[in-house]
């Protein structure tokens, strides 16, 4: 009896955890592909500070190997971004022109960094700090003596500016409110971590609106604040937050409010395609740390091979 097609879009850490608890529950039942828009191999993107930061590589934070792909039968399209979803045929496109058929679809397409509109905005020199290759093109600025500006006093913007500043550069971090990290930290901790940033080369603008990003022969040469200021840099970094990625469920028809909305099997519109993760809406929230997004793999484990299955949610939300 030939096995039923699985396709996942998403060779992040919720796509292959989702692989991993169908494959601990019923190894045959499947026949497996992953496509994945990096061309690498499966790794913890929580973990790309300290890879920024020249305190880990990349092999240290690879989470799936080649050989488990291959070991466990699974076809792994690495850097073939999915480009549409035909459901009345059952088949995924991808880049390249290749095509793959589907009983069960899973989504584990993540979010998106947020992009300022602001101009400037597309100069190389530009990024955000989402994936290895961000981390990348940011090692590939940092030369001693060069500048950074962070946009961003959230957690993953003080890791951008540490990492940078760390590989030689000067930082810059730029916040629109009055406190570092805001949401965690009260006025007097704010204070305190600003002062340790200070210690480490990192310094920090607050209360500050971005309003131009300047350039030079076609690169970033610097940020101009809604004050007039102008803080010089060769290298500009956006990590003002992430949003739902959910273009490719709703060119495909399915139904998407701020993510894309599943039932308590993960289920989505399409009662052939589930959805995981980041991108994610159930019962109106959406969801950004690990510990919920692991009980949604396991969820999903159990309803792509028992039938059963409910996720019910978890307080940890992204809000």
């Amino acid at each position: 009896m030939p096995r039923e097609k699985l396709v996942v879009i998403g060779n992040g850490m919720a796509g292959c955890r989702a692989v991993q608890e169908v494959l601990k529950r019923d190894p045959e039942r499947y026949e497996i592909a992953i496509f994945g828009a990096e061309p690498r191999v499966n790794y913890d993107r929580i973990m790309l500070s300290p890879v920024l930061a020249g305190e880990k590589a990349f092999a240290d934070i690879v989470i799936n190997d080649e050989a488990w792909y291959r070991d466990n039968g699974i076809t792994l399209h690495a850097g073939r971004r999915i480009e549409a979803i035909d459901r009345a045929a059952q088949v995924v496109r991808a880049e390249g022109g290749i095509a793959a058929a589907y009983d069960r679809l899973i989504l584990a397409v993540g979010s998106d960094p947020i992009r300022l509109p602001l101009p400037g905005a597309d100069l190389a020199g530009v990024v955000t700090f989402r994936d290895l290759d961000d981390v990348e093109a940011m090692i590939a600025a940092a030369r001693p003596g060069a500048k950074a500006v962070v946009i961003g006093g959230g957690l993953l913007g003080i890791e951008a500016a540490y990492g940078l500043s760390k590989r030689g550069m000067g930082a810059t971090v730029v916040h629109l409110m009055d406190v570092l990290m805001e949401r965690q930290l009260d006025a007097s901790a704010g204070f305190l971590l600003a002062e340790a940033l200070a210690v480490k080369g990192v310094e920090t603008v607050l209360e500050a609106q971005s309003q131009e990003i300047l350039g030079e022969d076609g690169r970033v040469c610097g940020l101009r604040l809604k004050d007039g200021r102008v803080l010089p840099c060769d290298l500009l970094v956006m990590a003002v937050g992430i949003r739902p990625s959910t273009g490719l469920a709703k060119a495909a028809g399915l139904e998407v409010n701020r993510g894309v909305v599943v039932d308590d099997a993960l289920r989505t519109s399409d009662p052939r395609i589930f959805a995981i993760g980041e991108c994610v809406e159930h019962r109106g929230q959406c969801y950004g740390l690990v510990a919920p997004i692991w009980e949604m793999c396991r969820t999903l484990g159990e309803a792509l091979t028992s039938g059963d299955g409910a996720y019910l949610g978890s307080a940890l939300s992204r809000g």
